[in-house]
């Protein structure tokens, strides 16, 4: 995955939010803003894009997007309840239409057997609709990690979008 085909989702997504009109907010944690840089670096993109939540902490994700601290307690940071809390949260507080949100384990450390190292948790809402959520096991180092959690972000958003 090269930033090349980072910025060509990125593109894809805003041309097809621009054609609906929609705009689009991310919360992410394991990517600390990566997703955002991907979108911002679209020409235009404040067209469509509007705004990023970055919640690395638990505490950040609480405050910032409401996410239930029993979630976080029972399911952990890294739980697709969460990132549905999340995704659900950035809608909350943002006039979006749609919201992806990804938190992961990016390594080198923190992985366990039940969530080893590359797995990251995705999360896409559109206003009104049940969220859609799902766990990938990514492998590579941090940066391979992190790098495909962005593309698969914008992947998924921009398929959803596309066959809304």
């Amino acid at each position: 995955m090269t930033d090349d085909r980072l910025f060509e989702l990125a593109r894809r997504l805003g041309a097809a939010l621009s054609s609906r009109k929609w705009m689009l907010a991310t919360a992410e944690s394991c990517t600390g803003g990566w997703v955002s840089q991907a979108i911002t670096a679209v020409a235009g993109s404040s067209q469509w894009f509007e705004r990023g939540f970055i919640t690395y902490s638990k505490a950040a994700k609480h405050e910032m997007l409401a996410v239930d601290l029993r979630t976080l307690d029972q399911c952990g940071a890294v739980s697709e309840q969460t990132v549905i809390e999340m995704a659900r949260g950035a809608l909350a507080h943002s006039r979006a239409d749609l919201a992806l949100a990804v938190s992961g384990i990016a390594g080198p450390d923190g992985g366990t057997p039940q969530k080893p190292v590359g797995t990251v948790c995705l999360a896409w809402a559109i206003r009104n609709k049940n969220p859609t959520s799902e766990t990938q096991c990514f492998t590579g180092d941090r940066e391979a990690i992190r790098r495909q959690a962005v593309a698969r972000a914008l992947a998924v958003a921009l398929d959803l979008i596309l066959a809304y």
